[in-house]
């Protein structure tokens, strides 16, 4: 079995896979990391593990996990499986590479644009020949309800409405609607923009954001929750069968 860390800005998730299929999946805050972690090693036979972080872990808990299982640490060195043509790839955020691992793994031989709806939303293209260019990272919802606050004299901290305003008649439905249907207009408009130059393209939706935008996107798209795991799961057995 592998199993599969990733370490996020908030939350850590954990996954544990079968060959492809997930079996077993938590998400948790860093208090809990010791308990959930060794629960873990004690419920399942893990035999390869890969640990994917944008945030930091503490020199005691990253010799938890290496004490405990055969680990991969993912970074710009680790071994992939497409054509990484990224400009700066030391810069490039583990969980993007995660992210188009995944796409090449499960459309294989097309051109898939990801979007990942969370704190960022980040846009990734890769082609039919397994060849990743790169994208775009721009504000998520949360943040541009925060930014809307926090640069103002006035107006309020919101959060997400599950009704987008037809039209901003009150001060909050102005930014509800300004917010929403922005970033809604914003993805829209970028998956035009690739469709424009690569006819058949294939939309992956995914990220905490990825049920309330997935309603109103208007575009086809395949809407994954779970697809940046099933990306680590992927770049773990590629590295296990090398």
């Amino acid at each position: 079995m592998n199993l599969i860390i990733d370490i996020g800005n908030t939350k850590i998730k954990t996954a544990v896979f079968e060959g492809n299929n997930l079996i077993d999946k938590n998400s948790f805050s860093k208090t809990d990391f010791f308990s959930i972690i060794e629960n873990i090693s004690k419920n399942y036979n893990i035999e390869h593990s890969i640990l994917s972080s944008v945030g930091k872990l503490s020199e005691k808990e990253l010799d938890l996990l290496q004490n405990l299982f055969d680990l991969i640490i993912l970074d710009h060195t680790t071994k992939l499986p497409f054509i990484n043509n990224y400009t700066t790839p030391k810069t490039l955020g583990v969980d993007r590479i995660a992210l188009v691992a995944a796409a090449v793994n499960t459309f294989p031989n097309e051109n898939v644009m990801i979007i990942d709806a969370g704190s960022c939303v980040t846009f990734d293209f890769v082609n039919n020949n397994k060849e990743y260019f790169g994208g775009a990272i721009s504000p998520g919802i949360e943040m541009r309800y925060k930014a809307i606050h926090t640069f103002t004299a006035n107006l309020p901290k919101l959060t997400i409405s599950e009704e987008i305003p037809k039209i901003g008649n009150t001060t909050k439905n102005a930014i509800h609607l300004g917010v929403e249907n922005g970033i809604i207009q914003e993805i829209e408009g970028v998956i035009s923009q690739y469709k424009a130059k690569y006819s058949k393209l294939t939309i992956v939706l995914t990220g905490g954001d990825t049920i309330f935008l997935a309603k109103n996107i208007k575009s086809t798209i395949f809407a994954n929750p779970n697809f940046l795991l099933e990306g680590l799961n992927s770049i773990l057995k590629y590295n296990i069968e090398v």
